[in-house]
């Protein structure tokens, strides 16, 4: 009795010595041999995957710098280098691309286990169809290419003709890669994998960067025949030449259809260039999900989906403002390829901004201010497709604000007082602004927790289904009742069975006209319910991000298809030079018409989780 008594105060002090943190007693996991094991195969899974991620990065930097000093040889030195020998390089690398995803969606992909996750964030239905868009204006591209260089055959290379072949096949093989396979996580051949998705990055990019340092000769060479043109206002304008392989002037002749191909080939070359830019975005997200095992925190149970209902002040003013926009850009491009030279328009143009801008800006700037006041959480999730658009966002608006602070200092150091550059630094100082507001708007609105409105969609389900449940009786059943009546009459009865079938028919039709009307005040009373159901902030944001996106539309088609005050304005060109200034606006134009097609689908986003 007494050794059971004295036992009984051992164990509580042995609980109580084990409770103290002392160092003796504290329990170390990392001795256990299971802890060891599994975090050595973590890591063991981690430091491969990392460096997977170096080894494929540094291929796609070399390819980069390889084709990029290719380029930059043929434009500093296109006696060594021509335009032929890039095209032989860049057609060696869409080969080798068409090869491997050949072998992904034959082989890789059809592997047990190989796509086990797919990223529910990633390739977005907005961004898939940027890509199918782009892709089949790229593919007319080529096809106009083709067909301008078949006539002309007697002066250019078989080079011309194989490189837009070629370029046709790896569009074609690239956007049904990347509609079908955007969202996966694969599992199988991760290095392969990645060094294939590297490769394809670095071509696209290097597609761009030699659309966009020929687009930029091409406006180079129309901005000095304008002023020639305006110069020697009353003789005829100048023929474009295009010169072949450094030595020979090759000249479209005087038909129709080498002047459709060279229009062609003019008016679609901006959707190139944006192709190229949205392909490497989709396939950078993809390489970041090589080899990534997604929680369940990252699966959505209910996927937010695109409707028009609630809003509709932003759909009236952006649908103003867009067709403004395209009032002022077709006077501008008349007045512009004009021989009488003419400044009313250019003031139009500039007032124009001058009016949109400010507004965009208010309405980012509130929209941030009731991002505020919500009480929504923040999406902490790791998001590969999230942090691309971030990344992408802020650097495609260096492109428009650099160029705007170069012609700050240009205009501010000669003559601000000018009207003209009055207007002209007036928006380039509104037009940072508006970058930054907006930048800050999507990216805080693309952080934001969706919550589903489980609740709204149900009442609005039964208040539909209780304005559907109209009777409407009689069609079906007079329809079967004259067709019986119809088998039963005889001959004798035929001019009252004639009769009865207009009569029939006119009854049909009023029927049908009094189903469109009731249809219509369905749609009507439910547009309204579903309005009226929104609280005001989710209708504010909704309301903003539809104007946004109207707006960010018109001023990306603008730029793109020829409207450039800062190619005529000869200011900046004076004060830096002319090599200088087109080296500035060759890479800041490009990145400003990406910017407003990327800030399209980070409003769109927006829109849907408000």
């Amino acid at each position: 009795m007494s050794d059971k008594k004295v036992s009984k105060p051992c164990r509580h002090c042995k609980s109580r010595s084990a409770s103290l943190p002392t160092e003796t007693t504290k329990i170390h996991y990392e001795e256990f041999w299971l802890f060891r094991h599994c975090s050595s195969v973590h890591q063991r899974d981690r430091h491969a995957q990392k460096a997977g991620q170096l080894f494929s990065g540094l291929l796609a930097m070399n390819v980069v710098f390889l084709g990029s000093a290719f380029i930059s040889s043929m434009i500093f030195n296109n006696v060594a280098i021509t335009l032929a020998d890039v095209w032989i390089l860049l057609s060696i690398l869409k080969v080798l691309c068409l090869f491997w995803i050949i072998y992904y969606l034959l082989g890789t992909s059809r592997q047990p286990h190989a796509v086990v996750y797919r990223d529910s964030h990633a390739g977005a239905i907005w961004i898939r169809g940027s890509v199918l868009l782009f892709g089949i204006c790229s593919i007319l591209l080529n096809v106009f290419q083709i067909g301008y260089s078949t006539i002309l055959v007697h002066c250019k290379s078989k080079v011309e003709i194989l490189f837009p072949s070629i370029g046709i096949l790896f569009i074609c093989t690239q956007a049904y890669f990347l509609w079908h396979h955007s969202k996966d996580c694969i599992q199988v051949q991760h290095n392969f994998t990645r060094c294939g998705l590297m490769v394809t990055i670095a071509t696209n990019l290097l597609l761009w960067l030699l659309a966009v340092t020929n687009d930029t000769l091409h406006v180079e060479i129309e901005s000095q025949l304008r002023e020639v043109q305006r110069r020697f206002a009353g003789k005829a304008p100048p023929s474009h030449p295009l010169w072949c392989n450094g030595t020979t002037l090759c000249t479209c002749p005087n038909t129709t259809i080498c002047k459709v191909f060279q229009k062609g080939y003019i008016l679609l070359y901006p959707f190139n260039t944006e192709y190229c830019l949205v392909c490497s975005s989709v396939l950078y997200v993809m390489w970041k999900n090589v080899g990534r095992r997604i929680s369940h925190d990252h699966i959505l149970n209910t996927k937010p989906k695109f409707k028009l209902q609630g809003v509709v002040f932003g759909p009236l003013l952006g649908t103003s403002a867009a067709i403004i926009g395209a009032c002022v850009f077709m006077m501008y491009q008349i007045q512009v390829t004009s021989l009488v030279p003419s400044h009313q328009v250019t003031v139009i143009y500039y007032s124009y901004y001058i009016v949109l801008l400010p507004l965009m800006s208010v309405g980012a700037v509130i929209g941030t201010i009731i991002h505020a006041l919500e009480k929504k959480e923040l999406d902490t999730l790791k998001n590969p497709t999230r942090s691309l658009d971030v990344v992408l966002l802020m650097a495609a608006a260096l492109g428009q604000i650099g160029m705007s602070y170069f012609s700050i200092v240009a205009l501010v150091a000669t003559d601000p007082r000018d009207p003209l550059n009055s207007l002209a630094l007036s928006y380039s100082v509104l037009l940072i602004f508006q970058n930054i507001t907006q930048n800050v708007f999507v990216i805080d609105g693309l952080h934001r927790r969706h919550v589903a409105a489980a609740a709204e969609a149900k009442h609005a389900g039964h208040s539909g289904q209780h304005t559907v449940a109209v009777e409407l009786p009689g069609e079906e059943e007079t329809t079967l009742n004259s067709n019986q009546e119809h088998s039963q009459t005889p001959p004798a009865k035929e001019e009252h069975t004639k009769e009865e079938q207009n009569r029939e028919a006119y009854s049909q039709r009023r029927v049908s006209m009094l189903e469109l009307g009731q249809e219509m005040r369905k749609a009507s009373l439910s547009y309204i319910h579903t309005y009226s159901h929104l609280s005001w902030k989710r209708r504010a944001l909704r309301e903003i991000s539809f104007f946004l996106v109207l707006c960010n539309i018109i001023l990306w088609v603008m730029p793109t298809f020829g409207a450039h005050p800062i190619f005529e304005n000869g200011m900046e060109r004076s004060f830096y030079g002319y090599s200088t200034w087109f080296a500035i606006v060759n890479f800041g134009l490009p990145l400003g018409v990406f910017y407003r097609m990327h800030s399209v689908g980070g409003l769109l986003e927006v829109y849907v989780t408000a």
